[in-house]
């Protein structure tokens, strides 16, 4: 893949990313993914894009913007230009790309699950068309005995015969033994890095593989930055969602990342069926892991054996337990794939924004979604406040946020609201 970066993701990454190349104190507080997704719906009600903040006449856009994000903040964030140009050289020589949502190449997977939960940048090494080819995600302890290692790698080597991408995390123990099992046996491998990619971009057990176009690491945090628990939490659903089925190896009970991640997973998200390795050498972990739903792995012999476990929980059956565990209406989009025009559905999933916002930002996503969906045709703010069942006052607050946010807008005689044309498109 080219490592030109789009003028969009440019914008994009000024305004949110550390570029730690060059590394020195920042201009101004970057916007966290809550307030980026807000910029984004503003631009997209004024029928702008991020680009469009970097033009020569962008004064009166971006003063526009910063009346909700403070004076001079996004102006100095894309001031940064020579500190771009550092980080872009330096991600050029290690032959690390840069995708934003706003390109056309970004993982429609990861669109479709995630929503306005999908990092607005990926950085990433290898062919991102292997993105889009799903596969089986591996997750498990960093710290696991010889025995475990050879099994979890004969489960990449299963995958790898066939033809079933292998999904993981690039961390040491399970993530690493089935990401080797499978570029062992000339599979492909999609690794989702919370960390490092930088190192793992120059690793040399790597080179052959991304030369071949057999595997690509991706993440969604700068290229150098070290490790970060929270990271590490959110790389989990970005794991699921890359994958058809995913398959806990092991996991310790009721702590730690590959727990968390699989709870999230089983009760909330549904992105995916979750297999979950049984039996009792396998621990408390796992067997509570399928006391919440997790599916007992049927420890396939052969790559037949495990083609056959995986499309029986793909079935059409596993979708209809999804919609019924949700409790919520699924449905389809269509959009329209800018590179061939081809129309491609993608799921409309409930999505989460914990990472780095306040209690009172996530309330008012996740009430932006709900009056979305309410206010798909004109409504008063009585009526609002009747399907709703909370007061007027409150009501009429949450609408002159969303109006203020670009997401609704009102119209008069008599007064109404209703959803503003394209704001749910993802920049």
């Amino acid at each position: 893949m080219s490592t030109q970066i789009s003028t969009n993701t440019q914008a994009i990454l000024l305004l949110t990313a550390p570029l730690i190349a060059g590394r020195k104190e920042e201009a101004a507080p970057l916007l966290k993914p809550a307030e980026y997704n807000r910029l984004a719906r503003l631009l997209v009600t004024k029928g702008k894009q991020p680009a469009d903040l970097l033009v020569a006449d962008a004064a009166e856009l971006i003063d526009q913007c910063e009346v909700q994000f403070g004076p001079e903040r996004i102006k100095s964030l894309l001031g940064r230009g020579f500190l771009l140009s550092q980080a872009v050289d330096r991600w050029h020589s290690r032959g690390i790309w840069v995708i934003s949502r706003a390109d056309a190449v970004y993982p429609k997977r990861l669109k479709a699950r995630l929503r306005e939960n999908a990092p607005p940048i990926l950085y990433g090494c290898g062919e991102p068309s292997l993105l889009e080819l799903g596969g089986l995600a591996v997750v498990g302890s960093r710290h696991i005995d010889d025995a475990l290692l050879k099994y979890t790698m004969n489960v990449g080597a299963m995958a790898a015969a066939s033809n079933r991408p292998i999904v993981s995390g690039g961390a040491r123990g399970i993530d690493s033994s089935a990401m080797a099992g499978a570029l062992e046996r000339g599979g492909v491998v999609i690794g989702v890095m919370a960390d490092s990619l930088e190192k793992a971009a120059l690793a040399k057990g790597n080179r052959d593989a991304l030369r071949e176009g057999r595997l690509v690491l991706v993440s969604a945090y700068d290229p150098a930055a070290g490790f970060n628990v929270g990271h590490a939490m959110q790389r989990n659903k970005a794991i699921y969602a890359l994958a058809d089925v995913g398959l806990v190896m092991t996991s310790d009970f009721q702590k730690g990342g590959t727990w968390a991640g699989a709870i999230e997973q089983l009760e909330k998200l549904h992105y995916v069926p979750v297999f979950v390795r049984n039996g009792a050498e396998c621990g408390k972990g796992n067997a509570a892991l399928i006391q919440h739903g997790g599916k007992p792995w049927p420890e396939p012999n052969n790559s037949q054996e495990l083609v056959a476990a995986m499309e029986k929980v793909m079935n059409d059956e596993w979708k209809q337990v999804r919609q019924e565990q949700l409790g919520l209406r699924v449905c389809e989009e269509t959009s329209v794939d800018q590179r061939g025009g081809e129309a491609v559905k993608e799921e409309v999933l409930p999505k989460e924004d914990k990472e780095s916002s306040t209690p009172a930002e996530r309330l008012m996503d996740a009430v932006s979604v709900i009056l979305r969906d309410v206010l798909s045709e004109p409504k008063k703010p009585e009526e609002v406040a009747e399907i709703l069942n909370v007061s007027k006052p409150q009501v009429n607050a949450w609408l002159g946020e969303l109006v203020k946010g670009g997401v609704i807008e009102k119209l008069s005689k008599p007064v109404r609201y209703q959803v503003v044309k394209g704001a749910d498109r993802l920049l």
